[in-house]
């Protein structure tokens, strides 16, 4: 290029000083971070943590809140901060606050309904070592009482007395039937009457051999003496009715008397709380109405106060039907379902893994007998009953994701209470037992940490949202790059190292972070808030500072960090720039041809981020068919890239066509290219092709284009300029620089620049050139090195300009499709 033409592209060139913010180690007041505070309040989220400290804060039902943000912007972070601070205002205003104990208990009316108490803070455990006592106590009372010889004696007694009344009616049933003629006997199918001769049984030959009217006889004797007779029975059963009855109201006497005494304590030390002197009463009258196993001493497989033993079940069984499958001091059991006894203030729960047992509890099962049993013992208690309370918080992609688990949390939340309900039941199985244990109340905030993407979702598909997530709280990825939040990275960085137990960091360290802050999210004037991705550059940091034996963090081991980072996820990159060196990939960085730019694009694989050069040509030709895109006809353009097309239409309409018809068509390509394209950056690269293909003028190959553009030509901000300058300056790295090549880009995206320090020092030295317009007028003539040309009031444009040249050509072309288009002469 000569040297007319550098000085007429002077004014276009960006100025190095404007290719990055450079942050000046020597303004900070420190020498390392040893010397600096600690981070103690979040980085330029005021608009969040207002929004948090207010949900928090707010009592009333609905006020949950949803922390929108990107990762690594501490949204979990502040939301416990702030919960922390809540909690410590409250301790001060109000005390220290003690979330209850919440036990499991039995249900003596339907055990398949688990009944549900709260006790102050800490007794849960208490109480049920103490019904657990109770029961060992009971039984060892009992057994005492009911194996003493005052016991035997009392029931011997009893037993003998009414037996003697049963013998002395047997014997006068028995005298009474011999005298008629009759031999009296006991059967299992009760009493009869055997007809007697000569003081012997008669035999059943005997009897009928008999004349019929001496068989009638006997008959009818007989009958009228079995009425005698069962009336008489009747009278033994009643005595022995009687002699029972009189037994189990001895017995009755002595375990009211035995366990009265037992259970007074209990009484008197819970006669304050009414649902434990109901289970106690219960509990009470269930121990006197089956004596019976409390009777029983204490074999080696029976554990008071545990499960039985399998061969002692099936007896238990046997005695108790409505036991079946469970142990028959079940009763006796507390399943203490929250315990707070250790838990200072409101409980703070972060459940990571938001499955439906782990939010609502579970409903677990023992394999007996061939089926699955349960009892209130097996009931687990999930993240909801635990923050009762207190905060729960929960990231609501986890959540949305897991089955049946965003219904019922929504149902938790409008209800406040939590049921514990068998997963099997939420997919449509059927469970082999049906627990319905009676739901706990609940008060708790509910946080859902999630992007705002989401958010926008749910708040538009889900009408019970708003209702009970009014509360947004949204993080901002950046800030402002002003001297008081810089100050602040310090004291960040400061903090990284003091917790992670890093060496210090020095100011040049500090610098090389913030800049790298800047460059997260290409703006000079902003820095990012993604503190995770900034935490993790100052671990690698430490690391490379580590292997150079270094005493401290400097900006030398932030770059290696940067650059190590890099090479460790750009294997794609540098194929490709490999596939464009070896020309596999046909990309030009010296020469001009007409009708041919090099755009630029970005590839973002999740892990890395770079720019690629990629040639665009346009071919005109007589037509109507106006612009047509390749990329669209083969259906590997995206929405967004087809409206950038059409926009050109759009500006050759009001540029050239205000004297004449658009008569023309374009064929419009991204060379090599196999995948989808989207975006509107190469929109303004699409019309300088364009252009160019129509004026036959040249484009240089050695300038690569982005930007995109409006009708009015204006060239717009586009984003990844950064991986995009850089990514076509590798290119002519490694194909060689001249010191004419270079990038142009829009000028509104000067303040995104945060260029590499090799790519700023290759400006510096003349190696490399960056050029930044306004619209498409300037654009073309830095591509072209010919002035674009201005409309003259009569509507045309100065000779020797690109615009005179792009008129003219359409004029021609449209001039030459008259004679296409008209109608064929008549016949003479």
């Amino acid at each position: 290029m000569t040297s007319k033409s550098e000085s007429k592209l002077a004014k276009f060139e960006v100025p190095v000083s404007e290719l990055r913010w450079i942050c000046d180690p020597k303004k900070f007041s420190f020498r390392t971070t040893d010397n600096c505070l600690r981070l103690a309040e979040f980085i330029g989220q005021e608009r969040a943590a207002r929004a948090v400290e207010f949900g928090l804060a707010m009592r009333h039902s609905g006020y949950n809140i949803y922390v929108a943000g990107i990762t690594g912007t501490g949204k979990a972070s502040l939301v416990k901060s702030y919960i922390e601070k809540i909690i410590r205002e409250k301790e001060k205003a109000e005390g220290v606050f003690q979330p209850r104990d919440w036990c499991y208990l039995y249900n003596f009316v339907d055990p398949d309904r688990p009944q549900i108490m709260s006790l102050p803070q800490g007794q849960g455990k208490g109480f049920k070592g103490q019904i657990s006592q109770l029961l060992q106590n009971v039984r060892m009372e009992l057994v005492k009482a009911f194996t003493s010889e005052d016991y035997k004696k009392q029931r011997k007694a009893l037993t003998e007395e009414a037996q003697k009344r049963q013998q002395k009616l047997l014997q006068e049933m028995e005298a009474e039937s011999r005298e008629r003629g009759f031999l009296f006997q006991i059967t299992p199918m009760g009493p009869i009457l055997i007809p007697l001769h000569k003081g012997r049984p008669l035999s059943q030959d005997e009897y009928y051999a008999l004349r019929e009217d001496v068989r009638a006889g006997l008959e009818q004797e007989r009958q009228d003496l079995m009425k005698k007779t069962e009336a008489s029975f009747e009278k033994v059963r009643y005595v022995e009715k009687e002699a029972a009855d009189k037994l189990a109201e001895q017995d009755r006497k002595i375990g009211e008397f035995t366990i009265s005494r037992l259970f007074k304590e209990l009484f008197d030390q819970y006669k304050d709380s009414a649902e434990v002197t109901q289970y106690l009463t219960s509990l009470r009258n269930y121990t006197l109405e089956n004596l019976d196993f409390f009777k029983q001493e204490p074999g080696p497989g029976l554990i008071p106060g545990g499960q039985m033993m399998a061969a002692q079940q099936m007896a238990a069984q046997q005695m108790q039907p409505a036991f079946w499958g469970r142990d028959s001091f079940m009763p006796f059991e507390v399943n203490v379902f929250v315990d707070n006894s250790e838990t200072k203030g409101p409980p703070v729960i972060v459940e990571s893994n938001p499955t439906f047992g782990n939010i609502f509890g579970k409903i677990e099962r023992r394999f007996i007998y061939g089926a699955y049993i349960s009892d209130h013992t097996m009931l687990k208690a999930g993240a909801m009953s635990l923050a009762s309370g207190g905060y729960l918080l929960l990231n609501v992609r986890d959540v949305l994701t897991k089955p049946g688990v965003w219904e019922g949390l929504k149902r938790s939340i409008k209800d406040k209470e939590v049921r514990i309900e068998d997963p099997f039941e939420q997919f449509g199985f059927i469970s082999s037992q049906g627990m319905r244990p009676q739901p706990m109340p609940i008060d708790a905030k509910i946080v859902l940490l999630g992007d705002p993407y989401l958010y926008q979702l749910l708040s538009v598909y889900d009408e019970d949202f708003w209702e009970i997530f009014r509360v947004k709280a949204d993080f901002d990825f950046q800030i402002d790059n002003t001297k008081e939040n810089v100050e602040e990275y310090a004291c960040f960085a400061a903090k990284v190292c003091s917790e992670e137990k890093l060496m210090p960091m020095d100011a040049t360290g500090i610098a090389r972070v913030a800049e790298q802050a800047a460059r997260m999210v290409s703006d000079q004037e902003k820095l990012s808030t993604r503190f995770g991705l900034i935490k993790e550059l100052i671990q690698e940091a430490d690391y490379w500072a580590g292997r150079d034996k270094a005493k401290m963090i400097t900006g030398k081991h932030v770059q290696k960090a940067v650059e190590e980072k890099i090479y460790r996820h750009n294997l794609m990159d540098e194929r490709i720039r490999d596939l464009i060196a070896r020309g596999t990939i046909y990309i030009d960085v010296v020469g001009s041809v007409p009708g041919q730019v090099n755009g630029l694009s970005v590839y973002s694989l999740g892990d890395i981020t770079f720019g690629k050069p990629s040639r665009i040509t346009a071919k005109t030709f007589m037509g109507r068919g106006g612009v047509v895109n390749i990329e669209r006809e083969s259906q590997l353009s995206g929405r967004i890239h087809d409206k950038g097309v059409m926009i050109l239409s759009g500006y050759l309409g009001w540029k050239y066509a205000q004297d004449k018809p658009l008569s023309l068509s374009v064929s419009l390509c991204f060379e090599q290219s196999y995948e989808g394209v989207e975006g509107d950056s190469a929109s303004s690269t699409e019309l300088y092709a364009i252009l160019s293909s129509i004026s036959a003028v040249p484009i240089r190959q050695d300038i690569a284009v982005t930007g995109s553009v409006n009708q009015k030509g204006e060239v717009q901000p586009i984003g990844g300029i950064n991986h995009k300058i850089e990514g076509f300056y590798q290119i002519c790295l490694v194909k060689g620089l001249t010191g004419e090549q270079g990038v142009m880009m829009p000028k509104s995206n000067l303040k995104n620049l945060m260029l590499r320090e090799d790519v700023v020092e290759a400006v510096k030295q003349g190696q490399f050139h960056i050029y930044a317009v306004s619209n498409i007028d300037e654009g073309i003539e830095v591509l072209t090195g010919m002035k674009a040309g201005e409309r003259s009031p009569d509507g045309k444009y100065p000779e020797d300009t690109i615009n005179y040249l792009v008129s003219k050509r359409l004029g021609e072309i449209a001039e030459t499709m008259k004679g296409y288009a008209a109608p064929p002469a008549k016949e003479k």
